[in-house]
C-alpha cells in the first residue's frame, strides 16, 4: 500500500510540476502546425539507434555502407572522422547520403512497424491531427504514418516534389497528411538534402508563398527538434524571405541538460519569433510532456463554438490578438490581462 502511495505521488509531483506557456496551451489545434524531429522518433522506436539523433542516424549509415561495401573504405573513414569532429551534422549526414547507396537507408529503417514501443507520443500528434494541427518532419522515418494507419487514419507521406500535394497541404485540405521536406526512406533515391535539390519548389512563388504563409500565420511548434533551425532546406523553404521574425509566436519544447545553455539558446531563439520551454531534465519526461500538452490544447474551444464568452476567446490567443478577437466578436475587451505567460499542467 505504501509503494503505491509513493508512485501515486511520485507522479503527482512530477504533473503538477510541468510548466507550459499559456500563450501556447490556449492556442486551438488549427492554430498549431507541429515539426518533429528524430526526439519524437527515439521515445516511439529506441531500439534503433539509427532514429535517436543525426549522428546516431550517421554512424548507423556508415557501419551499414561498411557492411555492404556500397562506399570506399577511405570514405569510410573520413565520414567517420567527420562524425567525430563536425559540429554541422546535417551537412555530414547530406555529404554522406549523395555518396552512398540508397539501400543503406532500407537496411536501417527495416521493419519499423515491428519497434514502435511507446506510442504515447504519436498518439498525443494523432490527436491534435484530429482537431487540425498540421505536420510536417525533418525525420526520414514514417512512424507517425505507420501507427495512425494502425488507428485507421488515412495518413499520407508527402514529399516536396509534387507541388498539387503540397499545395493541398499547405492549404489545410490533407488533414493526416505528413509532409517529410527531406523525402522518406522508402523512396531514397527522391531524397534530397540541400535547397538546391529543390529548385522547382524554391523557385516556385505560388509554392514558396503558400509554405512561407504558414510561417507568418501559423504557430509552429517544434517538437523533439534540436537542428532544425540550422537545417538547410527548413530555411529556405521558411525562414530566408520571412520578415520581421522577432514579431512572430513559435514554439520550441527542449530538454534542459544545462541552464546556461538553456537560457542562452532561449534568447537566441526569440529572434526568430520562437518561444522556448523545456519538458525537463531527462529524456524520459518528454512523451508525458507532450501528452499533456496536447491535453491543454485539445480541451480549447473553437471561437465558432456556439455560446462563446469572453474567457473562452481570451484563452484562445496571446495578449494583442484576444484583444482584438474581442472587439472582432463585439465584446468590450474591459478586463486587463494577465501578463503571466506561464501556467502548470492545470492551465489558469
Amino acid at each position: 500500500m505504501d509503494s503505491v502511495e509513493k508512485t501515486t505521488t511520485t507522479r503527482s509531483e512530477q504533473k503538477s510540476s510541468r510548466k507550459f506557456l499559456k500563450s501556447l496551451i490556449r492556442k486551438q489545434p488549427q492554430e498549431l502546425l507541429l515539426v518533429i524531429g528524430t526526439g519524437v522518433s527515439a521515445a516511439v522506436a529506441p531500439g534503433i539507434p539509427a532514429l535517436c539523433s543525426w549522428r546516431s542516424c550517421i554512424e548507423a549509415i556508415i557501419e551499414a555502407a561498411e557492411q555492404l561495401e556500397v562506399l570506399h573504405p577511405g570514405d569510410i573513414a573520413e565520414f567517420r572522422r567527420k562524425v567525430m569532429k563536425d559540429r554541422d551534422l546535417l551537412v555530414v549526414a547530406h555529404d554522406l547520403i549523395r555518396k552512398m547507396s540508397p539501400d543503406c537507408l532500407m537496411e536501417i529503417f527495416d521493419s519499423l512497424e515491428q519497434h514502435i514501443q511507446n506510442p504515447l507520443v504519436l498518439q498525443s500528434i494523432l490527436s491534435l491531427m484530429e482537431r487540425g494541427t498540421m505536420v510536417l518532419t525533418t525525420n526520414y522515418d514514417n512512424l507517425l504514418e505507420i501507427f495512425g494507419q494502425q488507428q485507421n487514419k488515412p495518413m499520407e507521406s508527402l514529399d516536396l516534389k509534387d507541388k498539387t500535394k503540397v499545395l493541398q497541404w499547405a492549404r489545410g485540405h490533407i488533414r493526416y497528411g505528413v509532409l517529410h521536406i527531406h523525402g522518406l526512406y522508402t523512396d531514397p533515391c527522391g531524397m534530397v538534402l540541400d535547397p538546391s535539390g529543390y529548385k522547382d519548389v524554391t523557385q516556385d512563388p505560388e509554392v514558396m508563398e503558400v509554405l512561407q504563409n504558414l510561417y507568418r500565420t501559423k504557430s509552429f511548434l517544434f517538437v523533439g527538434c534540436g537542428e532544425t533551425l540550422r537545417d538547410q532546406i527548413f530555411q529556405a523553404l521558411f525562414l530566408y524571405s520571412v520578415p520581421n521574425k522577432v514579431d512572430l509566436e513559435h514554439y520550441m519544447v527542449v530538454l534542459k541538460e544545462n541552464e546556461d545553455h538553456f537560457f542562452k539558446h532561449q534568447a537566441d531563439m526569440l529572434l526568430h519569433g520562437i518561444k522556448v520551454v523545456s519538458y525537463g531534465d531527462c529524456f524520459d519526461h518528454f512523451p508525458g510532456y507532450v501528452q499533456e500538452l496536447a491535453t491543454q490544447i485539445c480541451k480549447q474551444r473553437s471561437p465558432d463554438a456556439d455560446g462563446v464568452d469572453s474567457t473562452t476567446l481570451l484563452g484562445n490567443a496571446c495578449q494583442d490578438c484576444a484583444k482584438r478577437k474581442l472587439e472582432e466578436n463585439g465584446i468590450e475587451a474591459s478586463k486587463k490581462l494577465r501578463p503571466s505567460d506561464t501556467d502548470d499542467a492545470g492551465g489558469s
